[in-house]
């Protein structure tokens, strides 16, 4: 089959490294994996930081140019047979496929779409309508966790779903990992306001509670709230923090296997794929039980689910890991199995093809 695929939010190309661009490439990959050649529809990057109807206005100006470009490309040499459309929401609705799809045809397909109830009303209900239709027509919503397809379907009953668990390419954590320092714990995020500045906070908090414990510190990692979060970690013992900067993706695996335990909040995380990488490292993950972590994490298996805001258990947590050699073990061996048995691209593509398979013809 060959699909149109498009990341509203982000491109695959796009040159910084982030969540998102790393799933748009893992989608690809599977898609490809299964089978299918995938085309890259358009770069164009719809995003709004603020609704400002200017902003709003020249965007939609740029989309039907892509429109245009794309219906004379497919007059020319032919239309796909589907396409895909990965994470649209109300700061980057899809303004190019619904159209396409429906002009032509083709049945149109998401990927982790969202909708947020919040934004029904008020400067963002435009762009958020704009979603809410593509949601509707898509021929199937395929979503990551369960809490975003019941969010789906609560504002949108009649449009239909599909579920394709979080997943990663797991070929670069293969071989198996020589086993790291123990009381080394390590976190992979980028260091932004919000909901990552609150995470490191609370990060910095737990470790504060457990300095009676001979636990070190890597964090890898960049960003405009770089200073911000180191300022979280200046009451602590500067010769047990390890700031690794930013580094390639490539990269990441060397890291996470010099570590014992991999430890992040997760406020706001749709699901995280450091955890899904972390896991294939044999790390054990400390996050809490918040958002769609649970999808990623299982609880008393591979890693320990503490209650949202809780800093006091968040430490206990890690406490527990670092005091308890046998248990570590096996939830490290758990969380290595997990992931390399049941999240990784090859299983992916299977699941995304049967997906994909059961989708109708327009």
């Amino acid at each position: 089959m060959r699909i149109a695929f498009y990341a509203p939010l982000k491109s695959p190309n796009h040159p910084v490294v982030s969540g998102d661009r790393q799933m748009a490439r893992m989608l690809v990959k599977a898609l490809e994996h299964g089978g299918h050649s995938v085309e890259l529809a358009s770069e164009l990057r719809f995003y709004l930081r603020q609704p400002e109807s200017k902003s709003f206005e020249a965007l939609k100006i740029e989309a039907a140019e892509e429109a245009a470009r794309l219906t004379k490309l497919w007059g020319r040499d032919g239309k796909p047979d589907l396409w895909f459309t990965y994470h649209p929401y109300y700061k980057a609705p899809d303004l190019i496929g619904p159209e396409l799809a429906s002009a032509f045809a083709v049945p149109y397909v998401t990927a982790e779409a969202s909708y947020s109830r919040r934004r029904e009303a008020g400067l963002w209900a435009d762009s958020q309508a704009l979603v809410a239709r593509a949601i509707e027509q898509a021929a199937m919503n395929i979503c990551f966790t369960q809490r975003d397809r019941q969010g789906l379907a609560d504002a949108i009953p009649k449009a239909a779903f599909g579920m394709l668990s979080p997943f990663i390419d797991t070929s670069a954590f293969r071989e198996i990992p020589a086993r790291g320092c123990p009381t080394r714990l390590i976190t992979v995020a980028m260091m932004r306001p919000g909901d990552k500045l609150g995470s490191y906070r609370m990060l910095a908090q737990a470790l504060g509670l457990i300095g009676h414990l001979p636990w070190t510190m890597s964090i890898v990692g960049d960003g405009p709230a770089r200073d911000e979060v180191e300022a979280q970690f200046a009451g602590l013992p500067a010769d047990r923090i390890e700031w690794i900067g930013s580094i390639e993706p490539a990269a990441v695996p060397d890291v996470l296997y010099t570590g014992g335990i991999y430890v992040w909040p997760g406020f706001g995380e749709a699901y995280g794929v450091a955890y899904l990488e972390a896991q294939a490292a044999g790390l054990p993950v400390v996050a809490q039980d918040i958002a769609g972590v649970p999808e990623v994490v299982r609880d008393g298996q591979t890693g320990f689910l503490t209650p949202p805001g809780d800093v006091a258990a968040f430490a206990s947590a890690i406490e527990r890991l670092l005091a308890r050699d046998d248990e570590r073990t096996i939830m490290a061996a758990e969380a290595r199995r997990f992931v390399l048995e049941e999240r990784s691209l090859g299983d992916a593509a299977a699941r995304l093809a049967g997906l994909i398979a059961k989708v109708p013809d327009s």
